[in-house]
C-alpha cells in the first residue's frame, strides 16, 4: 500500500492524468473532445488515488490503473480497444523512460539519497517534477504532430 498525500494527488496525479488522457488522444489520432477529455482525466485521478489507498501490494495499483485508463480511452473517449491497450502500454513505456532518467538525475546529478527523497512526499513532487516536464513533452509534441488540424 502506498497511499497517497492530497499535495501528491494534485501537483503529480492530475497532471499525469491529463498527459495519459492526452497521449490516448495524440497516439490514437482521435480529435481531442474537451468535455471527455476534463472528465476521463479526473475520473483517472481519482481512481489513481483510490486504488493507491487499497490494501493491496506495490504494483497491483498500476495494473488496476492501466484497466481503468483503458475502459476510459473506449468508453468515454471512443478510442479503439485495441489502440487503447496499445496506447496504454506506449505511454506506461513512456513514463517510465523519464522516471528512468529522472532518477539517474536525483542519484548522479543531485547526488540525492532515493530512499529518502521518497519518503518526504514534498521532496517527492519536488525531485519527480523533472520526469513529470519530460512525460509532458513528449506527450504534448506526440499531440502537436498527431493532432486532426
Amino acid at each position: 500500500m502506498d497511499k497517497l498525500t492530497f499535495i501528491e494527488f494534485f501537483f503529480r496525479g492530475l497532471p499525469e492524468s491529463f498527459l495519459f488522457i492526452l497521449a490516448a488522444y495524440a497516439f490514437s489520432k482521435t480529435s481531442l473532445n474537451h468535455k471527455n477529455y476534463i472528465f476521463s482525466s479526473i475520473i483517472l485521478a481519482i481512481a489513481g488515488f483510490i486504488t493507491r489507498a487499497l490494501p493491496i501490494h506495490y504494483g497491483v495499483h498500476i495494473i488496476l490503473n492501466l484497466f481503468i485508463f483503458i475502459i476510459l480511452a473506449h468508453n468515454v473517449n471512443k478510442i479503439d480497444l485495441v489502440k487503447s491497450i496499445t496506447i496504454a502500454i506506449i505511454t506506461v513505456v513512456i513514463q517510465c523512460i523519464s522516471e528512468l532518467i529522472n532518477i539517474i538525475i536525483i542519484q548522479f546529478v543531485f547526488k540525492q539519497d532515493l530512499n529518502y527523497v521518497l519518503s518526504i512526499p514534498k521532496l517527492k513532487i519536488l525531485y519527480g517534477m523533472p520526469s513529470l516536464f519530460i512525460f509532458a513533452i513528449v506527450i504534448v509534441t506526440s499531440y502537436k504532430f498527431t493532432s486532426n488540424k
